[in-house]
């Protein structure tokens, strides 16, 4: 199971979300769940500064180019996606407000009961 988040340094509800996604990363993470986390910065630099101001141990991948963003036909900041394990894109939420984090892990532990 799969959260991949797109991020942006300039977009603030990034910043609050990216901690909660490390928890969330930290505490189902033995059981088959991870995150991939897409900057979407067009300076990769930036982003670095912002994590090390927000230190992350999920991979973090780098999408200046916006090829991956179009391909998951990204169009806010934040947006997340939860893939199965079977790679289907089950879930997508645009934009992040603090309690989306409940509907995640929920999510999250509905994607790990599957077979």
């Amino acid at each position: 199971v799969v959260l991949v988040n797109f991020w942006a340094t300039w977009c603030g509800p990034c910043r609050q979300e990216m901690p909660l996604i490390e928890g969330l990363y930290k505490k189902y993470g033995k059981l088959g769940f991870t995150v991939l986390a897409v900057n979407v910065d067009a300076n990769p630099a930036d982003a670095q500064k912002m994590l090390a101001e927000i230190p992350t141990s999920f991979p973090i991948g780098f999408d200046s180019k916006n090829k991956i963003s179009e391909l998951y036909q990204v169009d806010s900041m934040p947006s997340t996606v939860m893939v199965d394990r079977k790679g289907n894109m089950r879930f997508l939420h645009r934009g992040y407000k603090p309690g989306y984090e409940a509907d995640y892990e929920k999510q999250i532990r509905t994607l790990l009961r599957e077979p």
